[in-house]
């Protein structure tokens, strides 16, 4: 084998699987068709979700000093994040091209083979492993065999077309203009401005660039690559605006499309899907590049417990009965926006009638938690404590154990990328009844440091998966802790009680 795993597409869906999986102990080979990153920022900053898996990561501070802000919108109708109590804000001018920078460099640190200008043309599933040919910059081809496969590798996935994945849905109905532009002073329309023939939207990004959105109604889909002009943005901005932009100095510009679709299953047999080759749709609120991220933080602690034969290979079905449902919620959503951004005056009356009801703050609250990624629950156990098959809020803990110190939290407790069994009333039995995971489950004794979560109140225990979501409480849950560690974890190596 050349490696445990072979993961196609150097962006930031394939960087952060490749580190999940090396955290998780799984030899990784990336093959990336480009010679060395893009520099191109298509997405933009981060949700609260992803805010939050990446501190649980430790990764944040590699990004310096973060713009964020509660300011929002659906479908330019504009929402208040503040409404979601606790939520850490959302980061607003980070251009993907640092993310992949970010997450390039620690897949690399923690020992990933990262293998530029690696064409893939195809890949074979052979049962007991899989064959990935590939061209590799020298014109040579070669072939790599692994016992798994992810393709992360965009909208025109080699991976998932050489595998025969099903990707129904929509074709682009209409093209619109995304460029980054020097020189331009015009004022900040973040939430966008919908005229008579389309819709546009300016924010400002570091290093006095001016981000430009350009959507002309009417304007039909053409199939090219990387050639686009900026005088083609610059000549819709005017037929929208009337303003002329034509001086700005453009740093890189880019055309896409409307088209949704979504794979019908994430995986087949040993290859799996992330990211934009399981999911495309219009990049409405900055979702894509995050949903991305956490398709690949689901995927990478599941594949690498099954790498090492911790855990069978069911536990690599809940990749897709978890985030399938979280990518068609993602589509439904997009589609939405882009019916309110997009559409002419017929579509008024109801901007008119959401702008009203986003005044209260359930209708508010909902909107701003599915486009932060913030309502995602997953079928854990069925159990009633109200953290189940959430992600763990963070939780300052005082007296944790295992090296833990004074000041540390529930989301530094998962830095390493391991379960989390979080006592938190010093139960020695508790910690018995887990002693046959503890090679796969570190055990937290420690209280809140703080005044407790509200959903916390009189829970004694919280088993914390990998990426940072409770599989088991109590009290509360169904099923006992030795289950739970079963399901999620494996088969105990040892039991001791």
């Amino acid at each position: 084998m050349n490696a445990d795993v072979i993961v196609v597409g150097a962006g930031p869906a394939g960087m952060m699987l490749a580190g999940e999986l090396r955290l998780g102990g799984a030899r990784v080979t990336v093959l990336e068709r480009l010679a060395q990153r893009s520099g191109e920022s298509r997405g933009l900053g981060f949700t609260s979700r992803t805010m939050e898996v990446f501190d649980q990561r430790g990764l944040l501070s590699r990004f310096g000093d973060l713009t964020v802000s509660n300011q929002g919108h659906f479908g330019g109708l504009p929402v208040d994040f503040s409404i979601l109590d606790g939520a850490p804000q959302a980061a607003k001018t980070v251009p993907q091209s640092q993310t992949e920078t970010v997450l390039e460099s620690w897949a690399a640190e923690l020992g990933a083979d990262i293998r530029r200008s690696h064409e893939v043309t195809g890949s074979t599933d052979e049962g007991d492993a899989v064959i990935v040919r590939a061209r590799d910059g020298a014109g040579h081809d070669v072939e790599l065999r692994a016992g798994w496969l992810v393709g992360c590798d965009g909208g025109h996935s080699m991976v998932r077309k050489s595998t025969g994945f099903d990707f129904p849905g929509s074709d682009a109905t209409m093209e619109m203009y995304l460029a980054d532009v020097r020189n331009l002073d015009l004022e900040p329309l973040m939430t966008g401005k919908i005229l008579p023939c389309g819709m546009v939207m300016v924010g400002h990004l570091p290093g006095g660039i001016t981000r430009l959105i350009v959507c002309e109604r009417g304007t039909p889909p053409r199939a090219r690559g990387a050639d686009v002009e900026y005088g083609e943005v610059s000549a819709a901005w005017k037929r929208l605006t009337g303003e002329d932009i034509s001086h700005g100095e453009p740093v890189w510009v880019s055309a896409f499309g409307d088209a949704t679709r979504q794979a019908t299953q994430y995986r087949k047999g040993r290859v799996f899907l992330g990211g934009d080759a399981a999911h495309v749709h219009l990049p409405a609120g900055g979702q894509g590049m995050n949903t991305s991220i956490q398709d690949s933080v689901n995927l990478g602690w599941k594949l690498a417990a099954v790498v090492r034969g911790d855990a069978p290979d069911t536990l690599l079905d809940t990749y897709h009965s978890e985030r399938h449902e979280v990518g068609r919620r993602l589509l439904t959503n997009t589609r939405a926006q882009g019916l309110l951004f997009l559409s002419g005056a017929e579509m008024q009356p109801l901007r008119d009638v959401l702008r009203e009801l986003i005044g209260y703050e359930a209708v508010a609250r909902h909107l701003a938690a599915m486009v932060s990624g913030l309502d995602i629950r997953y079928d854990v156990d069925g159990g009633r404590h109200p953290l189940l098959g959430r992600r763990m809020p963070r939780l300052a803990l005082a007296g944790a154990g295992a090296g833990a110190g004074p000041s540390s939290s529930s989301t530094e407790a998962l830095r390493g990328g391991r379960g989390v069994l979080l006592d938190l009333t010093d139960n020695a039995a508790l910690r018995q009844r887990a002693n046959g995971w503890t090679d796969r489950v570190d055990v937290v004794t420690a209280a809140p440091a703080s005044e407790p979560l509200a959903d916390l109140c009189g829970t004694t225990a919280i088993l914390l998966r990998p990426d940072g979501y409770v599989a088991w409480a109590a009290p509360g849950s169904w099923h006992d802790l030795p289950t739970a560690l079963d399901r999620w974890f494996g088969p105990a190596r040892a039991r001791l009680w």
